[in-house]
Order: structure tokens, then sequence, then C-alpha cells
């Protein structure tokens, strides 16, 4: 999908599929190829109202860079006086979060399936010197064939030194970001133990009533594996030396 200029007369717009904090997505045809989307809508008032007008930039030029099997396309973008738009793949399937929450959890084959494509998206997207920052099971997309696809890189950086920022979502923050040490590629990594725990308990390992609690337990590893469901020795050992005690 290769064109100078874009704008919205070269889409058949379809329909509505989900909403982030600064716009709408929705499923769109690219006219002339039949070649079918998903349009996210990012309205220039809500990034100026948020000052993230740097975030967008910096998402844009970071996923426009990546081609992975695993990784979201953004094949383009556009923008006219209200609106900056991006051309991205579809994922039929939609979240990977819906389909956990529908099936409570996965078996170890299908756990296992997510993760090494995942591993292998993120050691990809290391190797370009993209830290991803916010991966969970919401920014985790599913294209037709059931393929897991790494969406959202809002929080993204791209960069070969150690950061500061505190950013990401709570059960799936490493200890060097909660305690608001330097970071680096470590922390993606982090999240695939998070994430094989959840695949195959239901929920994150550090999870609690309060949020104070999470924080405490995530800080001092606080990690066990429940007697059921029956988890093998080597998955519980898996998860243990990704999210290993710092």
């Amino acid at each position: 999908m290769e064109k100078p200029e874009w704008s919205m007369d070269d889409f058949e717009i379809g329909k509505y599929i989900g909403e982030g904090k600064f716009g709408k997505v929705y499923l769109a045809r690219e006219k002339q190829s039949g070649y079918v989307v998903a349009l996210k809508v990012i309205f220039k008032a809500k990034l100026e109202k948020y000052r993230f007008h740097a975030h967008l930039r910096r998402e844009i030029e970071i996923q426009h860079g990546l081609d992975h099997p695993n990784v979201l396309r953004l094949f383009a973008w556009f923008h006219d006086a209200e609106r900056v738009v991006l051309v991205l793949e579809y994922a039929a399937r939609g979240e990977l979060y819906k389909l956990l929450r529908t099936v409570r959890r996965f078996s170890e084959r299908t756990a296992a399936t997510y993760v090494a494509s995942l591993a292998g998206a993120l050691a990809y997207c290391h190797k370009k010197q993209v830290i991803h920052r916010d991966i969970k099971p919401e920014n985790l997309l599913l294209d037709i064939e059931g393929r897991l696809k790494i969406a959202d890189f809002g929080w993204a950086v791209r960069s070969n030194a150690k950061r500061h920022t505190l950013c990401g979502t709570i059960d799936y923050l490493a200890p060097e970001m909660i305690e608001k040490k330097a970071h680096d590629h470590a922390v993606d990594n982090w999240t695939l133990g998070i994430l094989c725990y959840e695949f195959l308990y239901g929920s994150p390992p550090f999870e609690a009533a309060e949020q104070d609690d999470t924080l405490r337990r995530i800080v001092k590893v606080d990690l066990s594996f429940p007697t059921t469901p029956y988890v093998s020795a080597d998955a519980k050992d898996l998860i243990s030396k990704v999210t290993p005690w710092h």
C-alpha cells in the first residue's frame, strides 16, 4: 500500500471497531486495491488538550519502521484539519484479552504458542532498539488466522540507553519501573513471564485487592503457584526464570 498522499476519499468506511483515548477505529477498504484495513482516527483537538503530539509522532515513526509477522503493521498515515489517521493492518479476531476472559485460561500448548510468538516479536523489536513498555493482553491482537500481533506503540521508545519514565499498566510493570530505576528492554521480557502465568492461571501473578499491595508484591517478586489448575513444572520454571528476583 504505497502512495505519496492518502485521504479519507481513498477508503470505503465500514463498521466501528473500537475506541481509544484520542479517537476511534473503523474497518475500511482501500478502494483501488480492495485491501481491508483498520483506520485509527485521532482527533487533533484531543492531542492538543493532552499535549500528546510528541507521543503520536514517536508512535508513528517506530511502528511504521517495524515489519514482523507478529507486529501489527502501520501501512501509512495522513491528516487533515481535524484528524490524524493511521492506516493499520486489520486484526480480525480482536484483542487476546477478550479471548482470555471468555475461555478463562489457555492450555499449555496454546499459551506456549502465544508466548513464543510474543518472544520472537519482542526480540525483533529489541534488535531494532525499540522497547514497547506496555505489553498486556489488551495490546495483543489476533488476525483472521489467530496469529498474535503486538499493537499500540503509544509508550514505545527507540533507545539503546536506559530510560527512567514510569509507564505501562500496573499488573505488568517490572520492579525497576516501580522503583523508578533506569530500565531497558528487560521490562518487556519481564512481561513474558507475567503473561505466561496469566495465560495458564487466568489472572496476573501479583494481582491484589489494593494497588499498593500489587506494587509491593511486584517489587518483592512475591510469586506463588496455586495447586489448581495443574501447570507443569517446566512452565513454572520458565515463569520463574523470566521474572527473577531483582
